[in-house]
């Protein structure tokens, strides 16, 4: 097999069509095609009178014309053998683990990271223990929907926390920047087509699952697990990680104290807690983990008609079934040093409530496979630095982000309605009283009012800078009626949990930071991704494998 890169098509083109320009791109006989599969699609469409294809293949020729081709020099920079993207486990545990001297792994944590590396090390035999704190996905959707309908919050059920993690509720991409040259974005792909996600996934270039889909398929991933002898706990938070410190400032893990009061021994937990339990920071501080400020990012939700984002994107394409619902991604470097950019982008979506804590709102955003609601919506949110932005201590950051969601709780009503205002009366810093042609989604409810009193005066002057150039590169994201819904805080971890080459603590043993809780991660894939990694470092160390930890890329 050989795979040829970047072949361009216009957006309608037929089958046969495809088939006619690859025998043209590489001179081939018709014969010497015997068949192609695509292995990714993706489109450019910076002329929206010209929008095409670009497809990304692995052709099935007869041995003479693939020596050919891999010999010719003209063709070396879209022709090379088909890379393998099987994955290759490195290890297999004994038919008898765990035996006598051996204690199983627990992860804490079920969100993408966490489900990844469950199913890998219950792939590998090490028998994991899951441990949730919320509940499983199809209750935990109930508590959610129970503050979107009825302004009942469930502290440990939510957005945030419970099976499938806060990925559940959100538009379920699957696209990520992070290097992965041993395919590992593959493997977690075809774990989710075989547990129900939609095939295309592995073939489009920025795939979906949408929130219907992916709480089938957390299920059918936890079962899984459980055949193969994992054991998930929901409804069990751990409330300590015991750490023995040790003379030179090092320590290891003995095991966990969990809300039940029952107390689990291990020397291998994997940290997949994502980004808002923050009461377990607090607990790891204390019990001397090494932790680390990081930068995060604040903002707002805004939202648009689809149909103004699709035209602006595809102009008279727009609507094309290819092509689905646009989606944009935008960033602006102002004028006072900050850098406004758009972030988790839901087309044909809504904007949720996702706060986990009460007294607070927080906003995110979601959407279903189809993607077909009336409003676009994205973050739009402005970076800050623990240096320059929040006192110098390791926790700053998250008493930056309570302060915000407790201020737009009450900016709301303090019924977890969300503050919001008009696009145009924002630019214009006047409070909004009434609504114009763009509903919002958000749910409960909105209050209209002044949203600059939500953030810092140096976010607000940015993201003011920052509308009206976005509007540049999409028509009509400046619109009057566009609303903004507040307050965007929590697009990624404020603190990172240091890990070595090892993928261990940098100062204890047996503690392995993965996802995005820990700064590791930015999303469901390159979640999914480092929880293989991590598996994979636990199974070299609790079977005592003398071979080299990958390095992941």
């Amino acid at each position: 097999m050989i795979r040829l890169t970047d072949l361009k098509l216009p957006l309608n083109h037929s089958d046969d069509e495809l088939r006619s320009a690859i025998l043209g791109k590489l001179s081939l006989a018709d014969a010497e095609l015997r068949d192609f599969s695509i292995f990714k699609r993706s489109y450019d469409a910076r002329k929206k009178g010209n929008i095409l294809l670009i497809y990304l293949l692995d052709l099935n020729l007869t041995a003479d014309a693939e020596q050919r081709l891999l010999a010719d020099k003209k063709f070396s920079n879209i022709v090379r053998p088909s890379p393998d993207t099987e994955y290759k486990f490195l290890a297999q545990a004994p038919a008898n683990f765990p035996g006598a001297d051996q204690q199983r792994p627990v992860i804490i944590g079920f969100g993408p990271c966490g489900i990844l590396a469950a199913l890998v090390m219950a792939q590998m035999g090490l028998k994991p223990i899951v441990l949730e704190r919320g509940q499983d996905v199809r209750q935990r959707t109930k508590d959610t929907w129970g503050l979107w309908r009825e302004r009942k919050l469930n502290t440990e059920s939510n957005v945030q926390y419970g099976e499938g993690g806060a990925g559940t509720f959100s538009d379920g991409k699957l696209y990520s920047q992070v290097k992965d040259r041993r395919f590992l974005g593959r493997k977690v792909m075809s774990e989710f087509v075989k547990a129900g996600a939609p095939e295309e996934i592995l073939m489009v270039s920025k795939p979906h699952i949408g929130t219907f889909k992916l709480v089938k398929m957390v299920e059918n991933i936890r079962a899984e697990i459980t055949r193969l002898g994992g054991e998930i706990r929901f409804n069990t938070k751990v409330e300590t990680v015991h750490r023995v410190a040790n003379t030179d400032d090092q320590g290891q893990i003995t095991g966990l104290s969990l809300s039940n009061g029952e107390y689990l021994p291990t020397r291998h937990v994997v940290l997949a807690i994502g980004h808002s339990a923050r009461d377990t920071f607090e607990m790891l501080l204390q019990q001397g983990v090494y932790i680390e400020p990081k930068p995060f990012s604040i903002g707002f939700r805004i939202e648009h008609p689809q149909s103004v984002i699709d035209k602006a994107r595809f102009g008279e394409q727009a609507g094309h079934p290819i092509l689905g619902a646009a989606d944009y991604k935008l960033v602006h470097h102002c004028k006072n040093g900050r850098s406004v950019y758009s972030f988790c982008m839901c087309p044909g979506g809504t904007v949720v409530a996702a706060t986990s804590e009460e007294g607070r709102v927080v906003t995110n955003g979601m959407s279903q496979y189809s993607r077909n609601e009336r409003n676009a919506n994205a973050a739009i949110v402005v970076g800050i630095e623990p240096d320059k932005d929040y006192p110098d201590h390791v926790l700053a950051g998250i008493d930056l982000q309570r302060e915000l969601e407790a201020l737009a709780y009450q900016l709301g009503g303090e019924n977890y309605d969300a503050p919001a205002q008009l696009v145009g009366d924002y630019l214009r810093n006047t409070p909004s009283s009434e609504l114009a042609s763009v509903t919002p989604s958000y749910k409960p409810g909105v209050s209209l009012g002044d949203l600059s009193k939500a953030l810092p005066d140096f976010a607000n002057e940015a993201i003011r800078e920052a509308i009206p150039a976005f509007d540049k590169q999409i028509k009509g994201f400046a619109m009057n009626d566009a609303i903004l819904t507040g307050v965007e805080t929590r697009t990624s971890s404020p603190i990172c949990i240091k890990r070595g080459k090892d993928y261990q603590n940098l100062n204890t043993r047996g503690l392995y930071p993965a996802g995005e809780g820990a700064g590791y991660a930015g999303g469901i894939l390159s979640a999914g991704i480092d929880g293989i990694k991590v598996a994979e470092a636990v199974a070299i160390d609790l079977l005592g494998l003398d071979i080299p930890i990958p390095d992941g890329r």
